[in-house]
């Protein structure tokens, strides 16, 4: 309907509504059937069957055309086309290949409309991932974010979450819709259900859970120490910066990422984005084992360029690389439990480490979209390498942790007045 009143506002306008394959186009109740039962009775409407096109005289020859990418390289068959209003239902059926390409073909080609292009799905399937950070995680929903989406090339995102409550229709028709869902598995359930972005087939850590492992920013007390992880590469290097409270909780409050960054940059880097206050609270960084080996270019090792290069207040730790191990101890900080200075909210669950709701993106996105690797599922999938290097810097300061150890009673007690002298969340965080 979103296309239709589309050409209906702007007569002559052309739309296109695309799935991955022809066959869910002429499914039963598919889009092509119920173009026909809203649009067969309208005045000038004719449907052309081996185009599957609708056209509308009557509103200066407007059409809507119905189109699949079955294979990647599909979408050069439209490489002349252009359309005012283009819509990719299941859009995380497409690679992000076809979308980045079909978005050249959306396109403003009557005087008025501005061109627009509309993309509804569910959780899951190949493309969640570059959905998933071009709509979901770019900002507050239901607000407009300007995305880069290659260099220096930007266009307005909004993403407007939509669950089962939202349908009234589709719930009134078919009371019992809600209960099949319920009765699906879990992954399916909070993916359907809940439209919940944190899940996908092949999850490594499926507990992660936005109301237990993020927090609002606030102001972090003098007092407390600080911590930082560093994981090294040309392709990325990723910081995460932490703290710890009064009692044993951890926080990453901040994040950094460059892509080819010299080692001698990073330790510049890390001098701008502190200051020195917040660098005398750092009781270390812990970093990647192989900067202690020497560099065959220049004999030195990448500690001793970091040090040359003018980190020298904050002590460097070499981080205890064990995967399998490592991960099984970043699960252990994400195990959810009651609360145990929960000021008698009910049921209210945390972990033992939350990130910065508004400073910690792409920790928070990366860390569930991790997979299963295929030969050893007790390890993370080193594909898509894209996203394994923050949460590789996370295994680093979880492994560099002391082992987690139950709060007693008195402390309890003691501290549990100290959290509510905490001052209010803040939409940023201070250093000092």
């Amino acid at each position: 309907m979103a296309l239709f009143i589309g050409v209906m506002s702007f007569p002559g306008a052309a739309a296109g509504y695309f799935r991955r394959t022809y066959k869910q186009l002429e499914g039963a109740k598919g889009a092509i059937m119920r173009s026909k039962e809203l649009f067969s009775d309208f005045p000038g409407a004719r449907w052309n069957g081996t185009k599957r096109m609708w056209t509308f005289e009557s509103l200066d020859n407007a059409v809507i055309v119905f189109n699949h990418l079955q294979q990647e390289d599909s979408v050069f068959d439209y490489q002349s086309q252009q359309f005012d209003y283009l819509a990719l239902d299941e859009a995380t059926q497409f690679s992000e290949f076809q979308y980045r390409y079909m978005s050249t073909r959306n396109r403003a080609t009557v005087k008025g409309p501005r061109a627009i292009m509309l993309l509804a799905t569910n959780p899951g399937n190949i493309g969640h991932l570059w959905f998933k950070t071009q709509f979901v995680d770019i900002g507050e929903p239901e607000t407009v974010h300007s995305v880069e989406l290659q260099p220096g090339k930007f266009r307005d995102h909004i993403f407007i979450p939509a669950k089962l409550d939202d349908n009234i229709v589709l719930e009134d028709r078919d009371p019992d819709y809600r209960d099949e869902l319920e009765a699906q598995p879990e992954l399916e359930r909070r993916r359907l259900l809940k439209g919940d972005w944190n899940i996908h087939e092949g999850q490594f850590f499926g507990e992660y859970r936005s109301e237990i492992h993020e927090i609002e920013d606030f102001h972090i007390p003098g007092r407390w120490k600080r911590f930082v992880a560093l994981d090294y590469g040309l392709d990325m290097t990723a910081i995460l910066f932490y703290t710890v409270d009064d009692f044993g909780f951890y926080y990453c409050y901040r994040e950094y990422g460059e892509a080819n960054l010299a080692l001698s940059r990073v330790a510049e880097k890390l001098m701008e984005i502190t200051d020195p206050v917040e660098r005398d609270k750092i009781a270390y960084c812990v970093a990647s084992p192989d900067l202690w080996n020497r560099r065959q270019e220049t004999g030195k090792s990448g500690v001793q360029i970091l040090r040359e290069s003018g980190l020298r207040n904050i002590p460097l730790k070499r981080a205890d690389d064990r995967r399998v191990e490592g991960w099984r101890v970043v699960r252990e900080y994400m195990r959810p439990f009651e609360d145990p200075l929960g000021d008698g909210e009910v049921n209210r669950r945390v972990a033992r480490i939350r990130f910065f709701r508004n400073s910690t993106r792409k920790i928070r996105s990366h860390l569930p979209l991790l997979q299963h690797d295929d030969n050893n599922p007790d390890d993370v999938s080193g594909e898509p390498h894209a996203i394994t290097h923050f949460p590789e810097a996370h295994r680093y300061f979880c492994m560099s942790r002391p082992p987690l150890r139950s709060m007693s009673e008195r402390k309890k007690k003691a501290l549990k007045q100290r959290r509510r002298e905490r001052t209010n969340p803040r939409s940023r965080v201070t250093n000092y």
